[in-house]
């Protein structure tokens, strides 16, 4: 049931994550071709670091869950890559960076912060570049809470049992798992 679970968060992680993406995708193109005649920033084109390290992140998800989440449907194991201690190691790495991420990019001051160009995204919504952010802010903060419940539940569970050096997946009926390429079920 739990592992069910698990797979699940992990196929949200992945969702929000390329969303995430594919926003960062059009806000960076959007900031490198601006029109010189384009109000934000006087027509001159400009990235946002931030936005930078939200791709990163998500990229970095997508690739993360892709990875966890075949390993615990497949149940496979390699030794020390694929046990629980691996798996909150890279989940708090993911949870820091997207904490960093969401933290930084929801950032707004009163007057706006001269470090951000986005200001008060509430009184801008009527732009579709506006709504992007927004929708980014969104699913960044949801994929670090995914990120959060993924780490809880893999904590939990590793605590409860004591294994941090079991494979991750958490099933350990000899029969049906592989160690490797090797099937388990052949050895005594």
């Amino acid at each position: 049931m739990i592992h069910g679970f698990r797979v699940f968060l992990y196929i949200l992680l992945f969702i929000f994550s390329a969303v995430v993406m594919s926003l960062c995708a059009v806000r960076l193109h959007y900031t490198l071709n601006l029109s010189p005649f384009d109000p934000l920033n006087y027509g001159v084109s400009f990235y946002d670091p931030i936005i930078i390290e939200l791709l990163v992140t998500s990229i970095l998800s997508m690739f993360w869950s892709f990875l966890i989440g075949r390993t615990i449907h497949k149940r496979m194991e390699r030794r020390f890559i694929n046990t629980f201690a691996t798996e909150l190691i890279g989940l708090f790495v993911l949870f820091l960076l997207w904490i960093v991420g969401a933290a930084i990019a929801s950032r707004t001051g009163n007057p706006p912060d001269p470090d951000t160009h986005w200001g008060n995204l509430s009184s801008c919504w009527v732009y579709s570049s506006c709504r992007v952010l927004t929708a980014m802010l969104a699913f960044a903060w949801v994929s670090w809470v995914v990120v959060l419940a993924l780490f809880v539940t893999s904590f939990l569970f590793a605590s409860a049992n004591k294994a941090f050096r079991d494979p991750l997946h958490g099933r350990w009926d000899r029969r049906a798992t592989h160690y490797g390429s090797t099937p388990m079920r052949n050895l005594p």
